[in-house]
């Protein structure tokens, strides 16, 4: 069975998968999962939008995930919301991370990822965690309401979600707000980091990531951007103490790391803030 997916990427833009085997293709209750083979590879999408594909899931996820780590003053305990596939809990416990709560409300996505992506967890992997053996712990449950009842202690809080979008049933868009930013960095041991999915930084479809920056530079001291130069996602790190040179840490903590996809000289050139989102910035902040 073969499909063609069309994924809206702005008003009057959109961009069509074809995905010529269908691996999964269900409603799981709380979107639509459908899982195939494209040109990338194996590819998730969940209602209708790409969230990864075999060819570019470490671009993605190390972009995510490395330049908050390295922005860390350690990394012994982390909190992952969303990322179905399981990679940003494998990245971390590979940085050296005791203790992963990897926290997602859909079952059935996680599984079924398990299941079929050849990348994230394995099916054996995922119920050693379901269990709570080993360092990563999986919770099905609400973001919100974990972070909620969290007692915290975290170094390294990871919001990993579908693209915020104006979808006023959207339950996924309450956990990229303000309120919710400040939810998660009172969860924060001292030095510790908070990041998230920002956006896209292309000027025909920028408004979530100028509407997520200054989300961030409202709550943090030092809020951090991260523009991938091989994918087409920004990511966004925040500290709520002032460091002086967040860039120069993260290159100082990349010393025994050997990322994939990045380097001391990726992380000097993609950590420069666009300069759209710098020209608005409030004074002191983003430059």
């Amino acid at each position: 069975m073969s499909r063609q997916i069309v994924e809206p990427l702005g008003p009057g833009l959109s961009r069509v998968w074809d995905v010529p085997e269908v691996l999964f293709d269900e409603h799981t209750g709380f979107q639509r999962l459908l899982i195939g083979r494209t040109a990338q590879g194996v590819s998730l999408f969940c209602d209708d939008e790409r969230q990864s594909t075999e060819a570019s899931q470490l671009v993605y996820h190390e972009a995510l995930m490395v330049p908050a780590m390295l922005l860390a003053e350690r990394l012994r305990r982390v909190l992952i919301i969303g990322s179905s596939e399981g990679v940003a809990s494998q990245l971390a416990v590979a940085f050296g991370a005791s203790q992963v709560d990897h926290v997602d409300i859909d079952r059935v996505a996680v599984r079924t990822c398990a299941s079929l992506l050849p990348y994230g967890y394995t099916a054996e992997e995922l119920e050693a965690a379901e269990r709570g053996e080993g360092p990563v712990r999986v919770h099905y449950a609400d973001g919100f309401s974990f972070v909620e009842s969290s007692p915290g202690g975290y170094d390294l809080v990871v919001i990993d979600l579908p693209d915020e979008n104006t979808d006023p049933r959207a339950q996924h868009n309450r956990l990229y707000g303000a309120d919710f930013l400040r939810r998660c960095a009172g969860l924060l041991a001292p030095g510790g980091v908070v990041c998230c999915q920002g956006g896209c930084p292309t000027l025909w479809r920028n408004e979530t990531l100028r509407i997520a920056w200054a989300r961030f530079t409202e709550v943090f001291a030092t809020p951090v951007y991260y523009g991938s130069d091989e994918h087409e996602w920004a990511f966004l790190s925040g500290r709520v103490d002032e460091v002086a040179d967040p860039v120069g840490t993260m290159i100082a903590h990349l010393d025994g790391f050997t990322p994939a996809t990045l380097d001391a000289d990726t992380l000097r050139g993609s950590t420069v803030v666009p300069y759209s989102l710098r020209a608005c910035a409030p004074p002191g902040r983003g430059a």
